[in-house]
């Protein structure tokens, strides 16, 4: 994969090219630099952690979608073993924005479910964006059935833009899908960890994140609408999408402070596209964890507690009544 920098990332790379020269300078001649090259390091190192331990909402967002950034085949084929796909709705048609089948993480049988993004023009044409059809969401649900009838735990991994609304989408019932979905996860009695790895867009990433455990990368973000969309609507101007990331309180360690999922996971430095294998033991970590969390629950237990977690979803504020009002009352 070739390098791609963001624009806030472009002072890092200017001193990374420095470095290089410098490294390439001393190799290739008599010079000794080593005095400037471990002072570049530092400098490089120092200028990182300012950078990363300091990203806006807006930033976040675009590492979320960096075209580098691992997706969910990379995270199976790293923290899984014995992994079995499995392709169709049995309705209409297999959709490849989702992936899916019998899996093992550490010798524990699971059912494993992902939306899968593609690297290039010709994978995302067949990938359709990261973007699930209808029959996405019917695979993920035929395959989620047959993880209840075999007492598998479910684990799903979310990365989506939002589900396709194309017009072939709506005329075979991407609405209904989707709310399908939410109504049969309530009622399974297995645990399901679900994981927003990248972009978690609305209903499309809501339709497999009906979990018992809801996690999130640290540089993914979930929202009902993208700060695009949103900056569109409520400025009328895309250019507003920085400050439409922040008043949607969309990252990670916002969403856990306003209770909507329960876990962060932490990512190399820079992103998880920057160490693949060690941002999924992170990972694999962090789904162990949860499932050891429910181990021993009774089926009734765990459809109760993931029932009980979304009706306990909620974040308002009313305004104070005045003093007038007060009185007269």
């Amino acid at each position: 994969m070739s390098i791609v920098n963001l624009e806030f990332e472009k002072p890092i790379a200017e001193l990374e090219a420095k470095l290089a020269e410098w490294e390439s300078l001393s190799s290739s001649s008599h010079i000794d630099a080593a005095v400037e090259i471990k002072a570049l390091k530092v400098k490089i190192e120092e200028m990182k952690k300012n950078i990363y331990g300091s990203l806006s909402a807006w930033q976040r967002v675009q590492l979320a979608r960096h075209p580098n950034r691992p997706y969910t085949l990379d995270y199976i084929e790293r923290i899984c073993t014995d992994f079995l796909e499995f392709h169709g709705d049995r309705r209409f048609a297999d959709d490849a924005a989702i992936v899916g089948g019998f899996a093992k993480i550490d010798d524990i049988p699971v059912m494993v479910i992902g939306t899968q993004k593609g690297r290039n023009t010709k994978e995302n044409v067949m990938r359709n964006f990261g973007c699930p059809h209808p029959e996405g969401y019917r695979k993920a649900l035929r395959l989620m059935q047959v993880a209840e009838m075999a007492r598998l735990p479910i684990i799903t991994f979310i990365d989506t833009p939002g589900a396709f609304p194309g017009v072939a989408s709506e005329e075979r019932h991407i609405g209904e899908a989707i709310a399908v979905n939410l109504r049969e996860m309530f009622s399974f009695t297995v645990p399901i960890i679900c994981v927003v790895i990248g972009e978690g867009g609305s209903g499309g990433a809501l339709a497999i994140g009906v979990g018992n455990k809801v996690m999130i990368m640290e540089n993914a973000y979930y929202s009902v609408i993208t700060p695009e969309g949103c900056a569109a609507i409520l400025w009328k101007d895309r250019a507003y999408s920085a400050q439409a990331a922040e008043a949607l309180k969309l990252t990670a360690h916002d969403l856990l402070k306003l209770k909507l999922v329960d876990g962060v996971v932490e990512e190399p430095l820079g992103g998880a596209h920057k160490d693949y294998d060690a941002a999924a033991e992170n990972l694999r970590k962090a789904v162990l964890a949860a499932l050891k969390e429910f181990d021993g629950w009774t089926p009734e237990q765990l459809k109760t507690q993931r029932y009980e977690r979304f009706r306990n979803v909620k974040f308002y504020a009313e305004p104070k009544k005045s003093g007038k009002a007060e009185a007269e009352k």
